[in-house]
């Protein structure tokens, strides 16, 4: 306790709250939290890429920092003296991370109190290991606040509230906790992804607990809304008395200004047509990476977040950018060409179809006669024309973005594929590169990606939107700088 009121005291004389940023990946709630004020002193991430690139953008590749870190053999005391700080307990005033949840499916409140209690049960019941290595975190660095993040199914994940679960527990370490769900189009992010976002302040603080409100306005497609209410199916059902960390989440207004679009996002970066770059030999299958700089193409009116990417105090682009590589997909830059705005595999597939038959036709022209099907000459055809997955089976695994609306979530699959993200402009007719991933996730065109093109790709996904990550950091920073205590004096006097 008393290192808690001793944090108190530093904050209320002014000074920058200190992130501890848990399963940091490449750093969004890191940037996000920078960007509200606070210092990024330390971050904890496994994957190797993700961690050089988080120790690149806050540390300025200080060798302690770049380092990949597992968590289950990290003691809060170890990172603090590798990393030349205080001890745990002192170096630390906010915590934030989204440890992966879907281990604690069928584990249960009860359980999770008892391992809780007892640091050692996580030896006998290995799901809970890495919630338990993250309320170790808590427990040596007594924060004033928590944030954690994860996705909306945590609150219906095999028939458990794995958020109201995780908030009970840290409500008997002396934390007021809520949480709620959030889409990052209302928040100024050219994306629309739903998360769920847990804040636990400290009682010492004496402050409620409140969410930022909405900035932006879209109306969502059918299928956000459907998640949302599969997620919040076991709250509204039990929300008086089993779930009582919940809150709905702040209302967005139509009066708002409209959520950030695709083209805004992505228009005044450079075009790349990938037709004519594999016709020129300059796009083929070697490995892309992050080494041909490509100067910013003139624009002569940039939107206000084009402006917001290339001006990102810290991260300020350059005069070029170099990561602003596609995947080589010679296959199917002809059927990009052809498909429409919102367009999906199944459409994909049709076009494909079509495309088949017109060059079966055309072949028939040339020789006088069509190849049989099923002949090694149709098929041959036909694999390089008509992609193979089933679109029963896939029915969501393209889309073609939608230049006036903001882009679907982006996920780590990219790392993958980037089929679910096809450019709009049908002259490129190609999937998006790394830069633009990065620009519809709100991370600077100044931030750096270590590794190559599918490790970057993956990192992206995997993120925290920063600017999400910003709207909720400058919330609970008013809320911890506030002598306010109620909820309802938090909401009038924030923003």
């Amino acid at each position: 306790m008393d290192g808690v009121r001793q944090k108190l005291v530093r904050m209320r004389a002014g000074a920058k709250l200190r992130v501890l940023d848990l399963f940091a990946g490449c750093g969004g709630l890191s940037l996000g939290f920078e960007a509200a004020g606070c210092e990024i002193v330390a971050a904890v991430e496994l994957d190797p890429d993700a961690a050089r690139s988080h120790g690149i953008n806050f540390h300025s590749g200080d060798h302690r920092h770049v380092i990949s870190r597992d968590i289950t053999s990290t003691t809060p005391t170890q990172l603090s003296k590798e990393l030349g700080l205080a001890q745990a307990a002192a170096a630390f005033d906010v915590l934030v991370g989204g440890p992966p949840c879907q281990a604690f499916a069928r584990v249960g409140r009860s359980k999770l109190r008892e391992v809780a209690d007892h640091p050692e049960a996580f030896r006998h019941d290995p799901r809970a290991r890495l919630y338990i290595e993250y309320l170790r975190y808590v427990d040596a660095c007594q924060p004033l606040a928590v944030v954690m993040e994860n996705v909306p199914d945590i609150l219906n994940h095999g028939g458990h509230n794995l958020a109201d679960e995780i908030a009970d527990v840290l409500e008997s370490k002396g934390y007021t906790c809520k949480y709620t769900l959030l889409n990052a189009a209302f928040y100024g992010v050219p994306q629309m992804r739903e998360r769920m976002f847990l804040v636990a302040i400290h009682r010492e603080v004496g402050a409620s607990v409140a969410f930022p409100k909405p900035t932006n306005w879209i109306d969502l497609p059918v299928g956000y809304g459907g998640s949302r209410s599969v997620a919040l199916k076991l709250v509204a059902s039990n929300a008086d008395s089993q779930h009582p960390f919940f809150v709905p989440p702040p209302p967005a207004s139509p009066g708002l200004p409209a959520a950030v679009t695709s083209c805004e996002a992505l228009s005044d970066l450079p075009p790349l047509y990938a037709r004519e770059m594999v016709k020129m030999g300059a796009l083929t299958r070697r490995a892309q990476r992050f080494d041909s700089p490509i100067p910013y193409f003139p624009a002569s009116e940039l939107s206000e977040y084009a402006r917001l990417m290339r001006e990102w105090p810290g991260f300020e682009g350059t005069s070029a950018l170099r990561d602003h590589v596609i995947r080589y997909l010679p296959r199917d830059y002809e059927l990009f060409a052809r498909l429409a705005p919102g367009d999906q595999y199944p459409e994909a597939v049709q076009k494909a179809e079509a495309m088949f038959e017109a060059a079966l036709a055309d072949m028939a022209k040339g020789t006088g006669a069509r190849p049989r099907r099923g002949s090694e000459a149709w098929r041959r055809l036909r694999n390089s024309i008509v992609p193979p997955y089933d679109p029963g089976k896939f029915p969501n695994k393209w889309r073609k973005m939608e230049p006036d609306r903001p882009s679907r979530t982006l996920l780590a699959h990219l790392g993958k594929d980037s089929y679910s993200h096809i450019h709009y402009d049908h002259e490129q007719a190609r999937t998006i590169s790394v830069r633009e991933a990065a620009r519809l996730q709100s991370f600077p065109d100044g931030f750096l990606f270590a590794g190559t093109m599918n490790p970057a790709f993956k990192q992206i996904g995997n993120a925290v939107p920063p600017l999400m990550a910003r709207a909720v950091a400058t919330a609970l920073l008013h809320q911890l700088r506030s002598r306010q205590s109620t909820g309802e004096q938090m909401s009038k006097s924030y923003l």
